[in-house]
């Protein structure tokens, strides 16, 4: 039973020794030579110009709740499209009717404007 285990026991160490051997090799390798414009804030290609607790554009969250629901939506086509077989024409139009709710809302934010940027 223990014996089914060493697979993963194996990949985690492996993975672990090689991602802390990343870490102290870029350590020694990489140049450590900080100046002011090494160690200054930097945001979106220009200079921070205002206290970190300002306002942001409303328009900023609705493009990163988009990109989430979109990129979800792709995740799910995945599984469905290996199991579409076994689910048959249920699961056919069940995905037809979850692809209809999220592009009826993706003409909804296209309409709005939410995809506009000024």
């Amino acid at each position: 039973m223990l014996a089914n285990y060493i697979p993963i026991l194996i990949f985690l160490t492996i993975s672990l020794v090689m991602g802390i051997a990343f870490f102290v090799i870029g350590y020694f390798i990489g140049p450590i030579l900080p100046d002011s414009e090494k160690t200054s804030p930097y945001e979106c290609g220009f200079e921070a110009f205002e206290d970190a607790r300002m306002k942001f554009d409303v328009r900023y969250y609705l493009v990163a709740i988009l990109f989430i629901i979109f990129d979800l939506e792709i995740a799910f086509f995945i599984p469905w499209a290996v199991a579409l077989r076994e689910l048959g024409m249920v699961g056919f139009w069940a995905m037809m009717i979850f692809l209809a709710v999220l592009v009826i809302g993706f003409i909804y934010e296209w309409r709005k404007g939410a995809l506009e940027w000024q």
